[in-house]
């Protein structure tokens, strides 16, 4: 996802994005241990939308 898509989301709406990434984050990192992980760079990929949310969100409080 790019920060420009983002930044059209409200605040609540990239709130509740973040917690959809973390959720499947630790989902993700349960299936590298397990050796179910298919694509270990989606735990990479999901990191860095996490990153580009909260970058937003920093943005729009000043």
């Amino acid at each position: 996802m790019k920060a420009k898509d983002l930044r059209q989301f409200s605040n609540e709406e990239l709130q509740s994005k973040y917690e959809e990434f973390r959720d499947q984050l630790f989902k993700l990192r349960i299936q590298k241990t397990i050796g179910q992980l298919d694509n270990p760079l989606k735990i990479k990929l999901v990191k860095k939308d996490m990153a580009r949310i909260l970058t937003v969100l920093r943005e729009k409080e000043e």
